[in-house]
């Protein structure tokens, strides 16, 4: 692919050191660029460069006059008395303007008599036409409702003034103009930052199939996964490049890094050998092997060999846990709320050892959750039991664990512990803090480095229960790779929110989602296992707009729900051709995509009442009861017939073609070109919407065939 920019020998100082040392690169049409490094290390300050906001001191770059530079900015400007969609429709004026010069001609060409001017008119049109139809200028306001949709607004939003947004929410904003405009290249840092999970997996979908090129600052490592296709690493003012995205990247760092210890190994070797032949043999009879020796010496020392680019990752650990009882927490029927329900009926048992995450969309109450926890907030109603010999160490996401007055080394002092010096900066070093850091106080401290102190409080404390409201923000990478090792290590409890979601994956085993609608779900496993689930159609996605609706659909999934009416059909291999077809298609290995233009999923079959277990609400219960007692009350019910008879073979056929077609069309859905379409995507959910329906009855038609076909 053709190369639209590029960056040569970049050199950038704020102080005695250079930030950018001697940065080179360059960007391809379609490059998806993860821009990865520790904090601090100059990444924001190489984005403000590529987007002109900033000068480097030498080192130029290059790219064609037509190519456009779309930067995010953190702290957009708004003008006064414009609603979120002028706002957003700004971004797109030139687009409008070329529509409305179109129009403008058109009607000249209508009334032009002049042959010449006409055919001058004509050619500019048609020039124009094409430049709308590249830039899909025909399907402007649509674009604008789904970008917005996608980023988290909603349709009563859009007429609300832009100045009365949040400092969040006009960052979503930002992040949409950017995207509307669709600049040759854009420069993203933290987008991820104030979106929601959707938002986050819509916006990993939209670029990943964007056709610009991006170069993207990120801590998802999630996000970076599913979006990159090359990884830059900037460390000490230079640039090294890995194809592939994180995960490869750490791959190839770690078998490049043992190569280039090997090589700086073996000549630090030979330099040392050949000064101590010289030292030995200056004078003597092996006079002149020194002398070969020495000019030997000369050339290994023009010639540096790099030391490896490691960087060094903190090792953060938390000491061994005191022994609790068997049960550390249990929750017996808690409700909050406060102009509207957070949670109701949650009952629960966290057990010793026990790793749990608490997943839901912003503002659903996860924080509020905790503090019921730790009895900092009394419930409206329920009551939460503290086992035998529990010590809980609290980790806020505000950090005010620590004073900010003291000096480091004194704020994490643990009370009613001798804690001497020389162990507190130990334990200091241990957390990534060293020297001048842990002598500093802690208001003058950076984000990423309050947020170690206070990891490393919460270590002097001893606890064997830990709490932690996003203890990922604020870190790099690194330190999250190391925190992950420190948890998982640990053999006490852990409770724990985050939006991490490569986090929750690798410490989490066991989730609770608490939904919109103050319903929740528990489930044992990690972040993967809850995607594989939605995905599979077994439960709702409660980070979507819709599933509180999905939720009423499929009562299995929900913590209180409607009875069930239906049935489902036993789950075996689709019915072929020639053969007995007694069980409904389903074809392996397919998974129905959730949210909007989503198959629906299957009637999902009444569960097995199980024992009573305090993982499991009042509500699932009573439902579980009342589904028993109705199954029972309709045995021996004769059943009238609601659809024309049928063979149940032929009804298994027209679903599994049905199905067929409604995974191609959420294909379709998918690719680039028909995201650009506006006609062709609202066909696409046109027949998607009929099949669906189409399906849901044929389901309804196999149950009565199959009940009454004897």
């Amino acid at each position: 692919m053709a190369v639209i920019l590029t960056a040569s020998h970049l050199r950038k100082h704020f102080g005695p050191e250079p930030v950018l040392s001697d940065v080179s690169f360059q960007i391809r049409e379609g490059d998806k660029i993860g821009l990865i490094g520790p904090n601090g290390c100059g990444k924001t300050t190489l984005l403000n460069i590529l987007a002109g906001r900033e000068e480097s001191e030498r080192g130029e770059i290059e790219k064609p006059n037509d190519v456009l530079i779309g930067y995010l900015e953190q702290r957009p400007q708004i003008a006064e008395g414009v609603t979120l969609r002028q706002e957003a429709r700004s971004a797109l004026e030139h687009l409008y303007a070329i529509g409305k010069e179109a129009e403008q001609i058109a009607e000249r060409l209508a009334n032009e008599q002049d042959p010449a001017e006409h055919e001058r008119l004509a050619r500019r049109f048609d020039r124009i036409h094409e430049e709308l139809a590249r830039k899909d200028a025909y399907n402007l306001d649509y674009r604008i409702d789904r970008i917005l949709h996608g980023v988290g607004f909603t349709d009563e939003e859009f007429d609300r003034p832009a100045s009365s947004f949040s400092g969040g929410e006009l960052n979503r904003l930002g992040l949409a103009k950017l995207l509307l405009a669709e600049p040759e290249i854009m420069l993203l840092d933290e987008p991820s930052n104030h979106l929601d999970l959707a938002a986050t997996e819509w916006l990993e979908q939209f670029l990943a199939a964007s056709s610009a090129a991006v170069v993207l600052v990120s801590h998802d490592r999630y996000f970076l996964d599913r979006v990159t296709n090359r990884t830059l690493e900037l460390y000490f003012g230079t640039v090294d490049e890995y194809p592939g995205n994180f995960s490869k990247y750490t791959m190839l760092k770690d078998e490049r890094l043992l190569v280039q210890t090997r090589t700086y190994e073996k000549y630090v070797e030979e330099v040392e050998k050949a000064k101590d032949f010289i030292r030995r043999h200056h004078y003597g009879m092996k006079a002149g092997q020194a002398e070969d020796r020495r000019k030997k010496l000369a050339r290994l020392e023009e010639e540096p060999v790099d030391p490896p680019r490691k960087i060094s990752t903190p090792e953060f650990h938390f000491p061994p846990a005191s022994r609790t009882g068997d049960i550390v927490f249990r929750v017996d029927g808690l409700s909050k709320g406060f102009d509207h329900p957070l949670f109701r009926d949650l009952t629960l048992t966290i057990e010793r050892g026990q790793r749990w995450a608490i997943l839901g969309p912003n503002g659903c109450g996860k924080t509020t959750l905790l503090k019921c926890l730790l009895k900092e907030i009394e419930p409206d109603s329920g009551e939460v039991y503290h086992g035998q010999g529990i010590k809980v160490g609290y980790f806020d996401q505000h950090l005010h664990l620590l004073d900010d007055a003291l000096p480091v080394v004194e704020a994490i002092r643990p009370e009613k512990k001798i804690f001497e010096d020389l162990a507190r900066r130990k334990l200091l070093g241990s957390f990534g803090l060293t020297q001048d850091q842990q002598l500093q106080t802690v208001a003058s401290l950076s984000g990423g480095q309050r947020c170690r102190a206070a990891l490393a409080k919460l270590s002097a404390n001893d606890p064997n229960v830990m709490i932690l409201d996003e203890p990922t923000n604020h870190l790099d990478l690194w330190a999250r790779a190391a925190l992950e090792r420190a948890i998982r290590s640990f053999d006490g409890t852990v409770l724990f929110i985050s939006h991490d979601r490569y986090f929750v994956d690798r410490t989490a085993d066991h989730l609770l989602i608490i939904q919109p609608n103050a319903r929740f779900q528990v489930i044992e496993g990690n972040y993967s296992t809850f995607r594989d689930r939605v995905a599979k159609g077994l439960m709702a996605d409660p980070f979507l707009a819709g599933a509180l609706d999905e939720s009423r659909k499929n009562p299995a999934n929900s913590a209180a729900g409607p009875v069930p009416q239906r049935k489902e059909p036993p789950k075996t291999e689709p019915a072929r051709k020639n053969q007995p077809k007694k069980n409904p298609p389903k074809k392996k290995g397919s998974s129905k995509p959730s949210g909007p233009g989503a198959a629906p999923s299957r009637p999902t079959p009444p569960p097995v009442p199980p024992k009573r277990d305090y993982s499991r609400s009042e509500a699932q219960h009573q439902w579980e009861k009342e589904l028993n007692a109705g199954k029972k009350a309709a045995d021996g019910a004769k059943r009238k017939r609601k659809f024309p008879y049928r063979k149940v073979s032929d009804i298994e056929e027209e679903i599994f073609i049905r199905e067929t077609r409604v995974m191609e069309l959420n294909e379709e859905l998918l690719k680039p070109e028909v995201v650009r379409d506006g006609e062709k995507m609202k066909r696409i959910n046109q027949e998607l919407n009929e099949e669906q329906e189409k399906i849901k009855l044929l389901y309804e038609h196999w149950e009565e065939a199959s009940e009454l076909n004897w």
